[in-house]
């Protein structure tokens, strides 16, 4: 089985970014993590990172004609907004599990809104690290049972 881990902007910068909200954890670190997991899973993690949006929506569509079984996306601030990507995983016939490092719901008022919440099965917020390895569990499961959104 493969699951995708697409991250989004400015996620490149885990380690440096406000470690007080994010950590200390490279995106290599989290990488890492995420790939142990996955062989513990049995499972094939691909992990993906731009700054692009137009790249990120042309690594969804390519993922709709992809054997990936399901996704797990943190979208950064483009979660906020970003109804190119909603609509481009919307199209995705696997599930799809939005994971934050930090809790977004205790957060600023922007943060707090979710315009990938409507296409996604589901979304681990406020562990670190640990939210994308839940959040990997979760699509792991959902893949299992053949559930998507």
């Amino acid at each position: 089985m493969r699951i995708a881990v697409l991250h989004g902007v400015n996620l490149n910068m885990f380690g440096r970014r406000d470690p007080a909200q994010y950590g200390t954890a490279t995106l290599a670190d989290i990488d890492a993590a995420l790939a142990a997991l996955g062989q513990e899973l049995e499972v094939a993690v691909d992990c993906f990172q731009t700054n692009h949006e137009g790249v990120m929506v042309e690594r969804i569509h390519a993922l709709a004609d992809s054997d990936a079984r399901a996704v797990v996306i943190n979208a950064g601030a483009w979660t906020h907004y970003s109804y190119a990507l909603a609509d481009a995983l919307a199209i995705l016939r696997v599930p799809v599990v939005e994971v934050h490092m930090s809790n977004v719901h205790a957060r600023e008022a922007f943060r707090q809104q979710s315009v990938l919440a409507p296409v996604c099965a589901g979304s681990v917020c406020g562990f670190g690290v640990e939210s994308y390895l839940l959040g990997l569990r979760a699509a792991h499961s959902l893949a299992l049972r053949g559930q998507n959104v």
